[in-house]
C-alpha cells in the first residue's frame, strides 16, 4: 500500500458513453483495458480499417462496430469520443465532432496535431462550441509522478532546487511518423517535458540538443534529445531520452531503464518509471523534515500502462458531470506544445529559448 498517498485516482463518474476512435496498441492495451477495469461504458468502436476494428471489439465486448470514425461521431448515442489517430488525422476528427450536438466531450491523442497553431485553433474552436476537448497526457497519472507531486505539495522536500528524468529506452515508434519531419521532441519528450510542467509549473526558458539516432531507418534530426530547462522558481531540470541506449541484438543484454530524480532543499525523491520493462513504476524519498532524513518507499500494484489511462478518462468523466474543467484541458496542453515548439526552435537556432518568443493567443 502507498500509506497516505494516492498513487491512483478514485472514479467518481463513469456515466457518460464512450466511442472509441483508433484500434492499434495504445487503444486495445491501454484505453480500453483501462476502461473495463474502472466500468466506463464504450459503445462503439471505429478505426481506419473495419476488421481491426471488429478484432478490438470482439475482445473487449463492445456491440457497435462503425465503417468510419465520421460515422462513430454521428452516432447519437456516443457522448465522449476518445481518439487515438494519427496527429495529421485528428484535427479534421475533433472539428467533426465539435459540430455534433450530441457530442459531449473530446479525448484527443498527444500531440494534438502537427503544429502549435493548429492546436490553438483547436482549442480556440472548442471553447466557442462549448464542448470540452482534453489532451491525453498520461504520464501525469504514473503512479510515481502523482505520488512525487503529493510528496513535493506536502513541502517534505523543502524548494526544489533541481530535477531530471533520464530515458535509456527504445520506444515503438509507430509507423505514420516516417512521414513527418518531427520524432522524438514532439512524441516521446511531450511526456517528460509535460510532466516537469505538472510538477513545477511553467519554465522561463529551454535548451534542446538533438542527434540523429542510430537504430531510426527513416529520415529524422531529433532522434537522441536532451534538454535543459530553467523555471521562474529557480528550479533546473533536464530531461534526456536516449532512443538507442544501446545495441539490441541476440546475445546482448540490454539494461533500457528511466529514472527520475528530484532534489529539494530539505530532502530527495528518485524513482524509476516502469514502462520499457513492463513493471510498476516506483518512489522513494528521504526527508529531513518529515522521515528523520530516512528512505521511504511507498508500494503501489498497478502501472503507468494501462491503470493511468483510468485517471485520464476520469478527469473527463468528472468535468462532465460536476461542471468543472477537466484536469488534462487543451488550454494547457497548449502550453505543452509551446515547450515543444521552443524545443525545436532551441535545435535549429542553437541556443537558449524563451517562452516568451513562443505566441500562444
Amino acid at each position: 500500500m502507498a500509506g497516505a498517498f494516492e498513487p491512483d485516482v478514485a472514479v467518481r463518474a463513469r456515466e457518460f458513453r464512450i466511442g472509441c476512435i483508433g484500434a492499434g496498441m495504445i487503444m486495445a492495451e491501454c484505453h480500453l483495458a483501462a476502461y473495463n477495469e474502472a466500468g466506463f461504458p464504450v459503445v462503439a468502436i471505429a478505426s481506419r480499417t473495419r476488421a481491426n476494428a471488429e478484432k478490438v471489439a470482439q475482445r473487449w465486448d463492445i456491440r457497435t462496430v462503425h465503417e468510419t470514425p465520421e460515422q462513430l461521431i454521428e452516432d447519437k448515442n456516443v457522448e465522449i469520443v476518445d481518439l487515438a489517430f494519427p496527429p495529421d488525422q485528428q484535427p479534421a476528427l475533433i472539428r467533426h465532432a465539435l459540430k455534433q450536438s450530441h457530442i459531449k466531450a473530446i479525448l484527443a491523442q498527444k500531440p494534438q496535431a502537427l503544429s502549435l497553431k493548429d492546436a490553438i485553433e483547436l482549442r480556440d474552436e472548442a471553447a466557442r462550441a462549448g464542448k470540452i476537448l482534453s489532451v491525453n497526457q498520461n504520464m501525469r497519472y504514473d503512479q510515481s509522478m502523482r505520488v512525487l507531486k503529493q510528496v513535493i505539495d506536502s513541502g517534505a522536500l523543502g524548494d526544489i532546487v533541481f530535477a531530471q528524468i533520464d530515458m535509456h529506452a527504445i520506444p515503438h515508434w509507430q509507423s505514420f511518423l516516417a512521414g513527418y519531419d518531427r520524432l522524438t521532441l514532439s512524441n516521446m519528450s511531450v511526456h517528460h517535458l509535460d510532466a516537469l510542467r505538472f510538477l513545477f509549473g511553467d519554465p522561463d526558458e529551454i535548451t534542446t540538443l538533438a542527434r540523429k539516432d542510430p537504430r531510426t531507418a527513416f529520415d529524422h534530426h531529433d532522434g537522441i534529445t536532451v534538454s535543459t530547462l530553467r523555471f521562474p522558481s529557480g528550479v533546473m531540470a533536464v530531461s534526456l531520452e536516449d532512443v538507442w541506449s544501446g545495441p539490441r541484438r541476440e546475445g546482448y543484454r540490454d539494461d533500457q531503464h528511466i529514472d527520475w530524480r528530484v532534489e529539494g532543499t530539505e530532502g530527495v525523491a528518485k524513482g524509476t518509471i516502469g514502462w520499457p520493462t513492463g513493471a510498476a513504476s516506483t518512489l522513494s524519498y528521504a526527508s529531513a523534515k518529515t522521515t528523520g532524513g530516512e528512505w521511504v518507499s511507498p508500494k503501489w500494484e498497478t502501472m503507468w500502462f494501462p491503470h493511468a489511462f483510468i485517471g485520464v478518462m476520469e478527469q473527463l468523466q468528472y468535468a462532465l458531470k460536476s461542471g468543472t474543467p477537466p484536469a488534462l484541458s487543451v488550454a494547457d496542453n497548449v502550453k505543452t506544445m509551446a515547450l515543444i515548439e521552443a524545443g525545436y526552435r532551441s535545435i535549429d537556432q542553437r541556443r537558449a529559448v524563451k517562452l516568451s518568443e513562443i505566441s500562444i493567443d
